[in-house]
This record gives structure tokens, sequence and C-alpha cells, in this order.
């Protein structure tokens, strides 16, 4: 019996920090390079990845993250949070991941499409211009649902 191959993913991103960006980030791209249709769809802090001022300041989350192996009272240091940034950063930069920008670019260029939820974006007082030019659209819930018809949802 032939194994059935995924054709269609649609990739939900709900968290504005860097390993919660990431994550969905890689997917839709490794999407894209295997064929696959892929549409990421950002909601609430997840925005924050297509926010043109913002896309490429995210940071780790060094509070109440158990992966960080630190208790949560170093984490609300100052500074913590952005040297754990540079750590993070400068791993990625060595295994040649591209800042969020370039890969949301890449993303865009090889044909994912890229929706921003519009609850938040009304909750948030966003506009399309907010946004960097490779959003596709600001869509609701049902919108999602029909883009994503027929396909896997992987929620990150």
């Amino acid at each position: 019996m032939a194994e059935e191959k995924i054709k269609k993913v649609s990739i939900i991103i709900s968290k504005g920090s860097l390993e919660g960006v990431y994550p969905g980030l890689i997917m839709a791209n490794g999407a894209r390079m295997e064929g696959i249709e892929a549409n990421v769809f950002f909601t609430f802090f997840g925005l924050e990845a297509i926010i043109k001022k913002k896309m490429d300041k995210l940071k780790v989350a060094t509070v109440g993250n158990p992966a960080m192996h630190i208790p949560s009272i170093l984490g609300i240091l100052p500074g913590m949070s952005a040297f754990a940034t540079k750590m993070m950063k400068k791993e990625m930069e060595k295994l040649d991941i591209p800042p969020v920008s370039e890969f949301i670019e890449m993303i865009h260029d090889a044909g994912g499409k890229l929706y921003a939820c519009k609850a938040t974006v009304d909750m948030f007082h966003l506009t399309k211009d907010d946004f960097c030019d490779e959003v596709d659209d600001i869509i609701n819930v049902a919108k999602f649902y029909e883009v994503a018809a027929g396909g896997q949802i992987i929620f990150t």
C-alpha cells in the first residue's frame, strides 16, 4: 500500500518569542521546499513576526520557560532575555538560519501564503500598513478554515 503524502499544511503561530515563531517558519519553509502547499496564520502575539517594526527584534522568553534550565527568578534579571536572545541568534547564525524578516520573505517567495488574524489585528488596533509586504491578507477564522480545508493544521 502506497503512503499518502501530505499535500497542504496550515500552520498557526500564536507566540511572539523567538522560540515561539521559528518552529512555524521552519515548518512552513520545509513544506515549500518539499512542494507542499503552506499557509501560515499569525494570531495573538505571533503577529510580532510580521509587524515591520518588531519582526527582527523578537526575544527569547526567559521567565517561565523550563527549557531554559534556570530558575525563573533569574529570568527576570535585567538583561537576561537580551543575553539569551544573543546566544540563541549566535547559534542560529552558525546553522545559517536567517533572521525572521528574511525567513518570511523566503517562505513568501517560495509560494507560501501568510495571513494575519483579523480579530487580533482589530484587538491590537493594527492596520495592513503595520505588516511586512509579504503578508497576503488579514483574514478571520472562518476564512482560515476555508484556506486550510483538505490539509493538515499545525499549531505551534
